[in-house]
């Protein structure tokens, strides 16, 4: 059976690709922030 008006508008922003530089963005800060963490645990 086929899905009729499929919607693919991303929520919040304007696209996906918006999304996809918040979700990279975030992963690249919580690496450093684990770095940090590390280091000062050590």
């Amino acid at each position: 059976m086929m899905v009729q008006g499929n919607n693919d508008k991303a929520p919040f922003f304007k696209s996906w690709n918006t999304w996809y530089v918040l979700v990279v963005v975030f992963l690249v800060l919580l690496i450093i922030f684990f770095k940090f963490f590390t280091n000062y645990f050590e």
